[in-house]
């Protein structure tokens, strides 16, 4: 029998002897059969029944089998835990976690079968396509365009070969994305129409080759509408983009000119937008150019400047940083250490971080706090529910 002491950042519990076990939790007592199956002996008071049927076959979600108020701790402590790593000691003002049935873009897989074809996810380190008819994550939006994906996918995948499906809600239909080894023929060009047509598809687009548009999928930012070139980022959820543009509104408060870095196609400089002059930076320049448009086609915004740069090769140096009176920025995973180098030799008095990666977000704000930054609130949001991801914004002043 093993005892579980913890759980992991990726979501698997810790016993005490030191192996690793899915779907436990703290101070349970388990068993661990010859298959890797595990039998819980004494359960956590923190434990519940999973909401959705397919929890235990299907690799998308791993924390269902944990209370809301377990999870919003787990997630909290992880962020703790990566500031304390650096020395930083925080409080948390609040979390805010997305609810089910939320998610507006998922990454689906689909099979040709001798009856039909399988549309889902694959099973925990598997490559096992689970379906998911009854998913707890994704939007009612999502669920509703499975008979296209079904029926794209047996024009799309080949018999021996999975063919990737990422789709997306956008104001106008999904926003589907084909990613195959098959080639695009004049002949699939046809079908992919007639799919589109039928099933109310906005847009359909094969590896990087928009194909079909029937309408424009428009995401809507604030008072602007974009429409972002195929692939472009998207938060998970629209409560979650929410949730990050609040806090980030908060931390710059009344400041009349901002540099939003890192921009992609206007989540935060259109809505701030609003009420301030805004320049947004973007490496991608298919999504500057749909951040330009959706500003300009958009009235009572103040001034949207935009510039496509490499922020990473050619951050912006003190002197450019001088005349906006607030940063916000949102870099990948890896963090900005190299721009964050540059804000904090500035003069620039406020900065909000948006993070999607804990441990180079306090790697990062150490780089301010030693520059004379105070960190004002971090704020943690949980858009992908159930998962071991988690998000975070922070509040920089000197």
């Amino acid at each position: 029998m093993l005892k579980i002491a913890s759980v992991t950042q990726s979501g698997l519990g810790r016993a005490e002897t030191g192996e690793h076990l899915p779907r436990v939790l703290p101070g349970e007592e388990v068993e661990q059969a010859a298959d890797g199956s595990v039998r819980i002996i004494t359960a956590s008071p923190d434990r519940v029944a999973a909401p959705c049927r397919h929890f235990k076959s299907c690799g998308g979600c791993a924390m269902q089998h944990a209370a809301d108020s377990f999870v919003a701790d787990w997630k909290c402590g992880i962020v703790t835990r990566a500031l304390s790593a650096h020395g930083i000691a925080a409080d948390i003002r609040r979390i805010e976690t997305s609810p089910p049935n939320s998610r507006r873009r998922a990454k689906l897989a689909g099979r040709r079968t001798k009856k039909g074809t399988l549309i889902g996810f694959h099973g925990r380190a598997s490559d096992t396509l689970i379906e998911v008819p009854d998913c707890q994550l994704m939007s009612p939006a999502l669920m509703a365009a499975m008979p296209a994906l079904h029926a794209i996918t047996a024009i799309a995948a080949s018999r021996k070969a999975e063919v990737a499906l990422t789709v997306t809600e956008s104001t106008s239909g999904p926003d589907i994305h084909i990613d195959t080894e098959k080639e695009l023929t004049p002949q699939i060009r046809v079908e992919l129409a007639a799919v589109g047509q039928s099933h109310g598809v906005a847009r359909l687009v094969w590896k990087d080759e928009p194909v079909v548009t029937l309408n424009p999928p428009a995401q809507r930012f604030g008072k602007a509408l974009v429409l972002p070139p195929p692939g472009a980022f998207l938060q998970a959820t629209k409560a979650g983009e929410a949730s990050l543009l609040g806090s980030v509104r908060d931390i710059v408060g009344g400041a009349k000119r901002i540099a939003d870095l890192f921009s992609g196609c206007g989540t935060f400089a259109l809505p701030l937008a609003e009420g301030a002059d805004v320049h947004a930076v973007e490496g991608e320049p298919e999504m500057v150019a749909a951040l330009d448009r959706g500003w300009r086609e958009t009235t009572g915004l103040h001034r949207v400047t935009t510039e496509s740069r490499d922020l990473f090769r050619r951050p912006l140096l003190p002197d450019e940083l001088a005349r906006f009176d607030a940063i916000v920025i949102d870099p990948p995973r890896a963090g900005c250490e190299a721009q964050i180098r540059e804000v904090a030799a500035s003069d620039v008095g406020v900065v909000a971080m948006v993070s999607c990666n804990p441990v180079t977000f306090a790697r990062d704000a150490k780089t301010l706090l030693d520059s004379g930054f105070a960190l004002t609130s971090i704020d943690v949001v949980d858009q992908f529910r159930w998962s071991p991801h988690v998000e975070l914004v922070g509040g920089f002043r000197r």
